[in-house]
């Protein structure tokens, strides 16, 4: 007797990883909203920061105070990024489970981190003062939500894989 043993693969749950996006993107926003109001003294500095990309380096200049307009920019801006790189996380971790995707989403928001703050500051300079363990822990910290996030709510399908 034979027993046909079909190999399948597993599918990323995209809708899953949009969802992570957005909830370890407001936390990562939040959690860097406390932060730079704790150890630089206005948390408006990390939106203008977000803000810049798209709008210029004009947005910089003090003081750092609330701005709808930038606000609003700043916030849209970074949770397309979030949902990005959630999206990558998920697409890299998804077929191993929830430890994995906190410990390597972890690991992948320090390299996002290295990746932002030490070539993405060519083209923006303004980024460079950034560069610290506040932004590092935050990094790891999204990654490892995005990971972790993506884990819980996945649902996992699975098709045959092609030969």
């Amino acid at each position: 007797m034979r027993f046909n043993k079909t190999k399948m693969r597993q599918l990323v749950d995209w809708g899953a990883a949009l969802r992570a996006g957005v909830y370890s993107g407001l936390i990562f926003l939040a959690l860097n909203l406390l932060l730079t109001h704790l150890y630089v003294g206005s948390p408006w500095v990390v939106v203008r920061l977000v803000a810049s990309v798209v709008m210029g380096k004009g947005v910089l200049p003090p003081p750092a105070t609330f701005d709808v307009t930038i606000f609003l920019v700043a916030l849209v801006v970074h949770l397309v990024l979030s949902i990005g790189f959630a999206c990558l996380i998920a697409y890299v971790l998804h077929r191993w489970g929830l430890i994995v995707g906190i410990l390597g989403g972890a690991v992948l928001g320090l390299a996002l981190y290295a990746i932002n703050f030490y070539t993405i500051s060519f083209f923006f300079p303004w980024f460079f003062p950034m560069r610290s363990w506040i932004m590092a822990l935050s990094h790891a910290l999204f990654g490892a939500c995005a990971g972790g996030f993506y884990e819980a709510m996945e649902v996992e399908k699975f098709v045959p894989a092609e030969s």
